[in-house]
């Protein structure tokens, strides 16, 4: 590649975040060694980490600008997965943080090929009465991106098969939060399935539920 968009002007402290909220993802349980990558909408492009690099080792120019068209600094990496985080931006304009990780639950029901269904009200935070796993296609591929950006229709996450999640927001704080809790949602459904199953929730309830959670997350008037 040898033309691509400059990205905007100074982003370190949009570079810092994305940093932190990486090293969030290995303190937190969800991550490990190389394994996930975390986006930001910059601009018309995006900000995403670089392939192959591990979050304690990163420095704010390390992350790569990717600019709408798919086109970056020669001299710079982007992870592999570009593809599906400008894919799910592009399509979600709502969107602003894009974080995947392969957090050890999520995995497990991954590799099922299972959704997550209504087993807990929390469900909702995802945007649906499930959280849908995306069926499967190779790593870093524009198939998996087009798979990812469908499971994704009217939800905020989901399960990539045999593979791990991908949970978004509006920003970077709202994305890190979904995808703690979509670990939780998936550590809850494994170990019910070892007691005989969970109880589902039904439609109207998780409809209702729904209503309740347009202005949940981690904000100043969130419900407690």
């Amino acid at each position: 590649m040898h033309e691509y968009t400059l990205p905007p002007a100074d982003a370190t402290a949009l570079r810092e975040a994305v940093i932190r909220a990486g090293l969030e993802t290995n303190r937190r349980g969800l991550n490990q060694g190389t394994s996930g990558n975390i986006s930001v909408r910059l601009g018309d492009g995006m900000l995403i980490t670089p392939s192959g690099v591990p979050y304690e080792a990163l420095r704010p120019e390390d992350l790569v600008y990717v600019d709408a068209a798919g086109r970056w600094d020669p001299q710079r990496k982007p992870s592999s997965e570009w593809h599906f985080h400008r894919a799910i931006l592009q399509a979600r304009p709502e969107l602003g943080a894009v974080v995947h990780v392969h957090s050890v639950y999520a995995s497990v029901v991954a590799i099922q090929g299972r959704d997550i269904p209504a087993l807990h009200y929390m469900i909702a935070a995802a945007g649906g009465n499930s959280i849908r796993c995306a069926p499967y296609a190779t790593f870093g591929t524009e198939a998996l991106s087009r798979l990812a950006v469908e499971a994704l229709e009217d939800r905020t996450a989901c399960l990539l098969a045999n593979h791990g999640m991908i949970a978004t927001g509006p920003d970077l704080e709202r994305a890190l939060w979904l995808t703690e809790e979509v670990e939780l949602l998936a550590r809850q459904y494994v170990l019910s399935l070892q007691i005989g199953g969970p109880a589902l929730l039904d439609d109207a309830e998780m409809d209702r539920v729904l209503e309740k959670f347009r202005h949940y997350g981690p904000q100043r008037d969130a419900p407690q």
